[in-house]
């Protein structure tokens, strides 16, 4: 019923761009939040980014930040993660997830915490080498 979908992902060279679009459908919260993760091989699922959905307000992981830019466009029900200076340690399977804002209702760190969100998309791969 809740499905997100990922798309933008590819290959790049150091200090190239991507842009990473998560289409969302069927799911609705008060509080409604959207992460977007990372998992390299043999590593553990991090979080990158994440927005409040009623007010647009982005939160980063401090490896990103200036980097990495998450957006909404509510009327079309899509974020979008825009990934600019990528290094090659940027290299992962990127998810996106959606989930709510847990009481006391800070947009603080626990937004970039997997267990926060009780929906996945499947990934796309992003890949930055020589």
């Amino acid at each position: 019923q809740v499905q997100l979908d990922e798309s933008g992902g590819g290959s790049v060279q150091p200090g190239g761009s991507l842009r990473l679009s998560c289409a969302a459908s069927g799911y609705s919260a008060s509080r409604k939040i959207v992460g977007w993760f990372r998992q390299a091989p043999g590593k553990e699922r991090e979080g990158v980014a994440a927005i409040y959905s009623p007010t647009g307000l982005p939160y980063y992981a401090e490896s990103v930040k200036g980097r990495f830019t998450i957006s909404q466009d509510n009327a079309k029900n899509t974020v979008d993660l825009q990934m600019n200076s990528l290094k090659p340690e940027d290299t992962a399977m990127y998810y996106c997830a959606a989930g709510s804002l847990k009481f006391p209702f800070v947009f603080d760190s626990r937004v970039l915490r997997r267990e926060t969100y009780g929906y996945w998309g499947q990934g796309t791969q992003v890949t930055v080498s020589s």
